[in-house]
């Protein structure tokens, strides 16, 4: 009789926990830099075996964010990448020079026209997203719903795929781009001719050209 007891006990704690998970929303908005904080503390802890972004290091450019939420959310990806074996981050091609310092981070890196929105996705399980779709500092989406993680993943192969390898500094001196040369890189990406470009940096046409190469060469562009 006991036994039959404690066996409807856990037959109904089991039904009770199926409840309270079908009840549960989808996603489940996070507000507030101390709670951001805290969930994206959170996903790196829980880190074990894989991790996928979309990653815009540029978004933040130019906007009112503090400083130590900049580098806490840094040290929380940072963190979540040396626990997973497997690291897949994507950045458009349009962050490329804000990238030079976080090449380093562990795992694959690849470049894209673009990325739908910053995504974070652990162990094929949680994902978060930020609810304005590029900033985390304005609020995120936690994301728990099993169909809902899985698209995002799909999503986020296709791109992938479709993308190119992001050459990666093998070591710190590698990885830091001398400060003569950063304008010289930023016209390279900016597109600009090398009369144009030249002009703009007050150098000859010929010195611009021989800068330029080598920076692209350096970073296996050629």
């Amino acid at each position: 009789m006991a036994e039959t007891a404690g066996s409807v006990m856990l037959a109904r704690s089991a039904m009770n926990r199926a409840v309270t998970e079908a009840q549960r929303p989808p996603g489940r908005p996070v507000r507030g830099t101390r709670r951001i904080s805290a969930a994206l503390a959170g996903l790196a802890a829980s880190t074990r075996h894989e991790l996928l972004t979309f990653d815009d290091p540029a978004a933040s450019a130019g906007r009112a964010i503090p400083e130590p939420f900049l580098e806490l959310a840094g040290a929380c990806m940072r963190a979540a990448a040396e626990r997973a074996p497997e690291v897949r981050r994507i950045v458009p091609r349009h962050a490329l020079p804000h990238v030079a310092g976080a090449v380093r981070m562990p795992g694959s890196a690849r470049l894209t026209d673009a990325i739908p929105f910053k995504m974070i996705v652990v162990d094929r399980t949680v994902a978060a997203v930020p609810l304005d779709l590029e900033l985390l500092y304005n609020g995120v989406l936690l994301i728990r719903d099993p169909v809902v993680v899985q698209a995002l993943v799909r999503a986020h192969h296709a791109s992938w795929d479709a993308g190119e390898e992001l050459t990666r500094a093998t070591d710190g001196s590698r990885g830091e781009l001398p400060p003569q040369l950063r304008p010289v890189l930023e016209a390279l990406l900016a597109g600009l001719t090398d009369e144009t470009a030249a002009a703009r940096l007050g150098m000859s046409g010929r010195t611009y050209r021989f800068r330029a190469g080598a920076e692209a060469a350096r970073r296996g562009w050629l």
